[in-house]
């Protein structure tokens, strides 16, 4: 397979253009941390972005950043945390998940578009993508959005490049808006709560005016001993059901507003709660989904990202580890559920996708060998009208299909 690596945009240019002059497909990577997701693409060539690793402009005051596509995220985060700011979104670190070296890159992170607990409240990272340099399945550089916050000029482009998993474009710079952290975190946790009762509590506690910033619940399993990347929180042995309610700000209100959650959650038990260091260690294991890490007892398992109305989820996480025999998570007040399930030729295709079509919902098979991800649709078939609405989109960028052909659906190319 020939590898090409670029040093700047110019590069990036002249090897889509040769590509596009010779028909062959590009698969487009920084470091490949989530080669493992999506389809096999239909080429022998990569195009390599990882040698684009600047950081171009960082201004904390005025709260954005810019970056080549290949910077290290983890690099990036320790710089804006060095200024006590953050990407709101929570990125998820797919590292754990998919068992692979922590080397994603901001341009893998914009492409993937995936979102940490806070999305509820923050957006994702489509929302935070102020602009972007790219260039198109035309071989020409074009640029979209600004450098500044309140930038509305014309279409915003570099929304359609959050989560198109670089089928649109090769980004080679991007800008990002980033937040102050938070001086203190609170987070309340209740055990024991059945799926359904834990749905009722992180609805009353998002619906409330105490600004909770993330909910989630694991379930009692039988499978996940109660350690696993949750420390000692969980427990020993077979794990408890968990429902923790997370609240952010100065330190004053936070506390204050912890309180008075409490009070409001008591019809469903004492809440016990965990402060700063212990809250933030909880949260990124339940962001990077860490009790169906590779490395622990359900690595083995395929594990699909079900987005749901919220109102649905408790029901449709049960009822799917009842017919499967699988484990389920729920993240975004029920919105998100990470289901890892027994496995199977199919990954249990067809109940995930019956179950997420029945909710208006949709399902992405995150993990799973390269053998099931040839047989079943790793992202959610889309209805006719919106396909070949994304099939126009895809086209005005990429006519021939150059950049990452066959990674969204299996019958492309």
């Amino acid at each position: 397979m020939d590898t090409l690596k670029v040093r700047d945009a110019k590069d990036v240019e002249e090897v889509v253009r040769a590509a596009i002059a010779s028909e062959q497909p590009l698969e487009i990577i920084g470091h490949g941390g989530k080669r493992g997701i999506g389809h096999a693409m239909a080429t022998n060539a990569v195009l390599d972005v990882s040698a684009l690793n600047a950081v171009t402009a960082y201004e904390p005051s005025e709260l954005i950043i810019t970056l080549q596509a290949g910077a290290p995220l983890a690099d990036v985060l320790a710089l804006i945390d060095a200024k006590n700011q953050q990407f709101a979104f929570e990125p998820v670190n797919t590292a754990p998940l998919l068992g692979t070296p922590a080397t994603g890159t901001i341009g893998g992170m914009i492409a993937a578009g995936l979102a940490g607990p806070r999305r509820i409240r923050a957006g994702g990272a489509r929302d935070h993508l102020l602009g972007a340099h790219a260039v198109s399945g035309f071989g020409d550089s074009f640029k979209t959005g600004g450098k500044v916050v309140k930038n509305v000029t014309g279409y915003d482009l570099c929304k359609l490049l959050a989560g198109s998993w670089g089928t649109l474009s090769v980004m080679t710079e991007v800008t990002l808006k980033v937040m102050p952290k938070p001086e203190a975190e609170r987070t309340l946790l209740l055990r024991g709560l059945d799926d359904a009762a834990a749905n009722k509590a992180m609805t009353a506690a998002l619906g409330s005016a105490f600004d909770v910033s993330a909910a989630a619940h694991l379930p009692k399993s039988a499978f996940r001993a109660g350690t696993e990347g949750l420390g000692d929180i969980a427990g020993q042995g077979e794990a408890e059901a968990l429902t923790v309610l997370r609240l952010e700000g100065i330190t004053a209100s936070a506390a204050h507003r912890a309180g008075s959650l409490r009070q409001l959650l008591a019809p469903f038990g004492t809440a016990t709660l965990i402060e700063d260091v212990a809250s933030a260690a909880l949260w990124s294991a339940i962001r990077d989904v860490l009790p169906f890490a590779a490395s622990g007892a359900l690595g083995a398992w395929p594990v699909w990202r079900i987005v749901c109305p919220p109102a649905s989820g408790a029901a449709l996480g049960s009822q799917l580890a009842r017919e499967t025999g699988g484990d389920v998570i729920y993240d975004w007040g029920g919105g998100l559920i990470w289901a890892a399930l027994p496995p199977k030729p199919d990954a249990h295709a067809p109940a995930v996708r019956a179950h997420a079509n029945s909710v208006g919902g949709h399902a992405t098979l995150i993990r799973a060998a390269e053998d099931i991800r040839r047989e079943v649709d790793v992202f959610h078939p889309q209805a006719p009208g919106i396909a070949a609405l994304s099939e126009r989109v895809r086209a005005s960028f990429d006519p021939k299909t150059i950049l990452n052909r066959g990674r969204l659906t299996r019958s492309a190319g």
